[in-house]
């Protein structure tokens, strides 16, 4: 038998597979396609202290390897989430994370302090949104600013906090050890990168922001490189993400140095891939014979 089981800090999943924001909402879709009792965690769609209607369309486009996104933080507000879609995500039985953006820099802390008081798992900082014209993308390339956010949040919960971190930035080691010396948990990495697409017949971008952030297959050797490197950078746990679209992908970020993994783009293309990504991991480590999964974070073997 497998142990499938890994931890984040003090926070222990059954597996290492989180479905990642924006792309699985609050799980009420996804919860007609499987049990979603079956993954480590959901990380919710991203929260604003006002609900926002987000960007002008189009606002998705594909392109070679992934596709690009510019929704810019569509969602019902933090009191909306916590009064009703809150509870029906605790009921799924696997960790609940609530993902939270922020125009300005108190929006954090007041988000925060509303879930303190709710049984949301943990709380992720989205400090690197590239789809909105203000706020975290702003926090995220700041090093001071990442410490700063972070050491708000940590004044008003007791909540295990994570932050997400853009690779649109010089060093994102920098970045991670910003977030650790704010007193974050963990972080987690990578977002999107910001691109376009051009319409050559229009001569316009295809995206109504003009760009957005490209996710997808395409993205993973750059998110895998950051992972590994933000491992050997920092003392707090790792989380990584950026294309993963099946267990092969996730055990390679693992072996770069996370703990965990969080699946996006995928679940627009396989709903099921969060559920079907657990069961060929287990499958992978039986037939390798590795009786902890999580004995692979960080097992890189350099040349």
């Amino acid at each position: 038998m497998v142990n499938l089981g890994v931890s984040i800090g003090e926070l222990k999943l059954k597996n290492p597979v989180i479905a990642a924001s924006g792309t699985f909402g609050f799980g009420r879709e996804m919860e007609k396609y499987y049990d979603l009792s079956n993954i480590g965690g959901i990380s919710s769609k991203g929260l604003t202290i006002k609900p926002r209607l987000g960007n002008d369309v189009p606002r998705v486009a594909e392109c070679d390897a992934g596709m690009l996104n510019s929704v810019g933080l569509q969602n019902p507000g933090i009191e909306y989430f916590i009064e009703h879609e809150l509870p029906h995500m605790l009921s799924y039985g696997c960790v609940v994370i609530a993902n939270i953006a922020g125009h300005q820099f108190e929006e954090y802390a007041d988000m925060a302090k509303l879930l303190d008081k709710t049984d949301v798992d943990a709380i992720e900082l989205n400090l690197s949104c590239p789809n909105v014209s203000s706020g975290c993308m702003a926090f995220g390339s700041d090093a001071s600013m990442i410490r700063a956010v972070t050491e708000s949040v940590k004044t008003v919960t007791n909540k295990p906090v994570w932050v997400k971190l853009t690779p649109n930035v010089t060093s994102v080691s920098e970045m991670a050890l910003a977030a650790q010396d704010g007193g974050a948990d963990a972080v987690s990495l990578i977002n999107t990168l910001l691109g376009m697409v051009i319409d050559i017949e229009t001569r316009r971008p295809v995206l109504k922001n003009n760009a957005g952030g490209y996710s997808g297959p395409g993205v993973k050797p750059v998110a895998v490189r950051m992972v590994n490197e933000v491992f050997n950078s920092v003392d707090i746990p790792v989380i990584g993400m950026g294309g993963i679209m099946n267990a092969a992908d996730a055990l390679e970020f693992m072996i770069a140095g996370a703990c965990a993994v969080q699946v996006g783009t995928a679940n627009l293309v396989i709903p099921t891939a969060c559920n079907d990504i657990v069961i060929s991991m287990e499958e992978w480590a039986q037939n390798h014979e590795v009786e902890e999964i999580s004995s692979l974070t960080g097992c890189l073997r350099r040349w």
